[in-house]
Formats: structure tokens, sequence, C-alpha cells
């Protein structure tokens, strides 16, 4: 496979996890082209051990914590983008809201919840390729994305009756 093909395939699962850590969708999309290129380099030292896109997301986490050593700060949680028919806001207000809830939390979540939570809803990656990405178990795997949920929505009540 070539990495054009590699990029096809693969980009929007790349970027949906830069994205989900991030939350910033300039940040997510510097991030993934970079992912792709330093994949382009290292292409000859992937053995196959692991799903390809587990790879490309290990190689998009570490360049996502380079980003965050030389800029010394957390990523700022991107704006909402009003659509131009000026509907998305008030249709989706309440979905928004909850949303962006979700990711506030998840934000101040601690490892390994933020990252396997994240892996999991906005990577799409299964257990199974998590728990290869850690080098854990699959049952491990399983029981901090339960985890992870669990804490969300125990903030998330807790939010809702201050």
């Amino acid at each position: 496979m070539d990495i054009e093909e590699l990029y096809d395939r693969y980009f929007t699962a790349v970027y949906k996890y830069l994205f989900s850590v991030s939350q910033d969708k300039h940040i997510a999309e510097e991030l993934t082209q970079e992912t792709f290129f330093k994949a382009l380099q290292k292409i000859d030292e992937f053995r196959g051990q692991c799903e390809i896109r587990v790879w490309l997301c290990q190689i998009g986490k570490n360049a996502y914590y380079d980003y965050l050593r030389k800029n010394r700060r957390c990523c700022p949680i991107a704006e909402e983008e009003e659509r131009a028919d000026g509907q998305s806001v008030e249709l989706n207000f309440e979905k928004k809201e909850t949303a962006h809830q979700i990711h506030r939390i998840l934000h101040n979540l601690n490892e390994p919840y933020k990252e396997v939570f994240s892996l999991r809803i906005f990577g799409e990656l299964s257990f199974r390729e998590i728990s290869s990405l850690f080098g854990k178990s699959e049952s491990w795997a399983k029981m901090t994305y339960l985890r992870a949920k669990r804490k969300i929505r125990e903030a998330m009540e807790y939010e809702d009756h201050v």
C-alpha cells in the first residue's frame, strides 16, 4: 500500500482522533498532515504487529504531545462555526452544549481514560486495536473505556445539579 492510498483510507480516522484530543480543527489538520509525513518516513519500520490505523494514531498521538511540549499549553477548544443559513445554532443548541460539555469534561480527564475514550469514540478504534496501542489486554481497554464513560457521566450529573 502506498502513502497516497494510506492517506485516502485513514485520513478521517486520524483527523477525528487528533481533533478529539486537541479540540481545534486547525491543529488537528496540521497534525494529521504531519502524521502522514512521518508515516511516509517510517513506513519501512512498520512491521504489521498492529493495524495500520493504530500505528498512524500512535504517530498522531506523539505528534500531538510534541506540539503540546513545543507550545507549553493546552489546546483551546475550537469555537463553533455557524452555518450560513443561521439554523445550526438554533436547531442544535442543546446538542452542541452537551457535546461541548462532554469535550470539556473529557479534556480534564486523567490518562489513560481520556485517550482510551477518544480512541474508541472519535478514532473509532476497536478494543483490540486500543489494547494493542497500549500494550495491554483487550479487557483492560474495555474496562478503561467503561470507567472513562462513567467518570464523564458522573461529571455531567454533578454539573447539572450545581
